[in-house]
């Protein structure tokens, strides 16, 4: 895979945007008879944009690179996209100028003594700091535990979750919520992508996970982007069994690329009983440092 943004991304990414909404839900009239393409007409959209059928042809087509903000913005309003949609319209219309991407580039190296002060204080909280393209950096020790089956082995301080997702027998295990949890983790590279269309790193996971498994194919071709700030999240965990958590994402400000997720259970309840059992279960492990001497780019 040369890059992510291609033209045919582009133009993949807003036919699929546009199948997805109908006449009706966009306030247009329904003349009857049978419509060729599921959702609205291209020049249906050229007319909720405010931009003639050509010029939206021309954007459909993957030539984007020269419109401006205020036509980018007219072209998500008509087709309602979402804030994530909405940003990686943008995104890819950076990539197409080649333009900068919107946050600065993170050199790589070590992780700061005062972030992983902050991780580890969490000592009630699984938490992890991951990149963009979902390789875990770093956890705190319930972190860990609670992440084992995904890493390869006791002594490794690192791993990616979408590979051991997709390519490992325990990923598959570890999350019960199957087609939800494939679903978030492609759409959250697919997101990435459109940040970072020249990570060469980025491309090859991308491009070992297209040929390797036919569920990331699949999931990978619908185009999803989403944004993942905070939600519910299950696992099954081979030391404790079925657990469901919330979790709260919080991007690192001084460290672009780099994102802060901790997990909690609500006291009295099943989930935060196994979160104790598997501090105890983690309390009796030969737990690795959780310190990497480096960072990947995101």
């Amino acid at each position: 895979m040369e890059g992510v943004s291609t033209e045919s991304d582009i133009r993949e990414f807003l036919a699929s945007r546009r199948a997805k909404v109908t006449p009706q839900q966009a306030g247009l009239p329904a003349y009857g008879g049978n419509r060729r393409v599921p959702g609205l007409r291209r020049e249906e959209v050229a007319l909720l944009a405010g931009v003639s059928i050509d010029y939206y042809i021309r954007l459909e087509r993957g030539h984007i690179a020269g419109a401006s903000e205020a036509v980018l913005d007219a072209v998500a309003g008509a087709l309602q996209l979402d804030e994530a949609e909405r940003e990686h319209l943008h995104d890819l219309a950076r990539a197409a100028a080649k333009r900068p991407a919107r946050r600065t580039r993170r050199t790589r190296g070590p992780l700061p003594d005062s972030v992983l002060r902050v991780l580890h204080s969490m000592t009630d909280s699984p938490a992890f700091i991951r990149n963009g393209r979902l390789d875990i950096l770093a956890t705190n020790t319930l972190g860990r535990a609670l992440y084992a089956p995904l890493f390869p082995d006791a002594a490794a301080q690192t791993t990616n979750v979408a590979r051991a997702q997709f390519l490992t027998p325990a990923g598959r295990d570890f999350f019960p919520q199957w087609e939800t949890s494939v679903n978030t983790t492609v759409a959250l590279l697919r997101t990435e992508a459109g940040r970072a269309p020249h990570d060469t790193e980025l491309t090859g996971l991308i491009g070992e996970l297209v040929t390797r498994s036919e569920e990331f194919r699949s999931a990978w071709a619908k185009h999803n982007v989403r944004l993942h700030h905070t939600g519910r999240k299950s696992f099954h965990h081979p030391a404790v069994g079925d657990i469901t958590l919330d979790f709260d994402a919080m991007e690192l400000p001084a460290q672009p690329g780099l994102t802060l997720t901790a997990y909690s259970a609500a006291p009295g309840t099943p989930d935060h009983d196994a979160l104790t059992l598997l501090a105890t279960w983690a309390a009796t492990e030969t737990a690795p440092t959780t310190r990497v001497s480096s960072t990947g780019e995101s």
